[in-house]
């Protein structure tokens, strides 16, 4: 029966895949106010982190709590995200409009992302694990990208392929809907720690925020 033991790889999966699934549904239920959108995306990325570590303890106890202490120095971050891609859909939209296509928008539209992207890419959990201001995570977010640049692509790459694969089929949306947050969010982390480990070994690093 070593199969079903508490210390067998399929059951340690389970654990961690009904997790996922704890901490996707609560960031969804958390976010629709959409002002609220940060301090979700912090408290997930403070689980996914730790996930990542593999130091994990009570998800939805825990999330329900990194959501709360959160609360006010996210709402900003999250905001600011919001407009930001929506800036980014518009200019996609205002490309599709414009009659003959006008490249100005597409090109408005790729850098725009870009920029975002790199901003945002590592910006809550940088919040979820240090404390600053909404403006220096997000440069710090930026140089990190920067520093890390091959490696920010293949994680962009597999956000990519996540998403499609989540969109793929009514099927793997209904998956999606369930693990997709907290998947997407884990991808990050996993690469984020590593990161974040290296640069706190650096002189004159500063370490993560107390709990």
């Amino acid at each position: 029966m070593k199969f079903f033991s508490t210390d067998s790889p399929v059951y340690k999966f389970m654990i961690r895949l009904w997790d996922i699934v704890k901490i996707s549904l609560l960031w969804l239920i958390c976010s629709i106010p959409i002002f609220t959108i940060g301090p979700a995306t912090v408290a997930l990325n403070k689980i996914t982190l730790e996930m990542a570590d593999e130091t994990e303890g009570y998800v939805a106890r825990d999330f329900l709590k990194a959501f709360k202490e959160n609360f006010k120095s996210s709402i900003l971050l999250g905001l600011i995200g919001v407009v930001a891609f929506y800036a980014v859909y518009l200019d996609v939209q205002f490309f599709q409009a414009t009659e003959g296509n006008s490249m100005f928008f597409l090109v408005a539209a790729i850098i725009t992302a870009f920029v975002c992207g790199m901003a945002f890419i590592y910006a809550f959990p940088l919040m979820a694990r240090y404390e600053n201001t909404t403006f220096k995570t997000l440069k710090n977010s930026y140089d990190i990208a920067t520093r890390y640049f091959l490696r920010t692509l293949l994680l962009a790459l597999i956000i990519a392929i996540e998403i499609v694969l989540f969109l793929w089929n009514y099927t793997l949306m209904f998956i999606g809907f369930l693990i997709g947050p907290g998947t997407i969010a884990l991808t990050v982390s996993s690469f984020a720690i590593r990161f974040f480990r290296e640069i706190e070994k650096e002189p004159g690093a500063v370490s993560q925020k107390e709990e």
